[in-house]
């Protein structure tokens, strides 16, 4: 085989996107980005995955995956903006194109943000800019509104206020419990971030002056 014909595979064979996933908790977003890559439905690699605790199952997913992993947690790195700099300087090395939050319960600073511009995903359980903050699907259900969803968006400087990528309402019927609602809410997560990063691999998403977000068409 010539060097051409193998230069062109590993070209054609090149996932479209790799990914850095920070997570803190149980990681069924990150698994959900996994299973898709696995089927070959996504077009990306999953470069490193970071937790901010070291219990966090979202580890062992990784680590089943056969991810590389790195634990950053606040007892150690009480300094955020000291673990942000590790973080993006492991995420740079390995040639990540996007940094995907995926229930990361840590406030992303300037090191990764200045690193990754417009480039930095986020979840968020509710349509935004409704019910921003931790509790999102409490705040909600404790509103008794009819309507709420999902939200990803490009993380900046602010809580939840980033360039809005795409959202899913989801109809709440009479008689739900909160806990039902966030069975619904995480069911249409598990769908829609992995949509969201297949635009990004396609290089379908374009942010207009750092406030809103175009998608071509496909």
């Amino acid at each position: 085989m010539s060097a051409s014909t193998t230069d062109e595979k590993n070209v054609a064979s090149s996932p479209a996107i790799r990914l850095g996933v920070l997570i803190s908790g149980s990681g069924t977003n990150l698994q959900a980005i996994i299973d898709r890559i696995a089927d070959g439905t996504l077009d990306a690699s999953i470069e490193l995955v970071v937790s901010s605790r070291p219990s966090a199952f979202g580890l062992k997913r990784a680590e089943a995956a056969g991810l590389q992993t790195l634990t950053l947690s606040k007892e150690i790195y009480a300094d955020p903006e000291e673990a942000d700099e590790i973080i993006a300087a492991e995420l740079r090395r390995r040639g990540v194109d996007y940094v995907i939050m995926a229930g990361y319960m840590r406030k992303v600073h300037d090191p990764i943000l200045a690193a990754f511009p417009n480039r930095v995903v986020n979840l968020h359980p509710a349509l935004l800019p409704s019910f921003p903050g931790a509790h999102a699907i409490q705040d909600a259900y404790d509103r008794g509104v009819k309507v709420t969803g999902v939200t990803v968006h490009f993380a900046n400087a602010d809580y939840d206020a980033g360039p809005i990528i795409a959202q899913r309402a989801l109809p709440v019927e009479e008689g739900w419990t909160v806990d039902e609602l966030e069975e619904h809410i995480h069911a249409i997560e598990h769908e829609l971030y992995p949509e969201v990063v297949g635009l990004l691999a396609a290089g379908r998403v374009h942010v207009r002056e750092n406030l809103t977000v175009a998608i071509d068409p496909a």
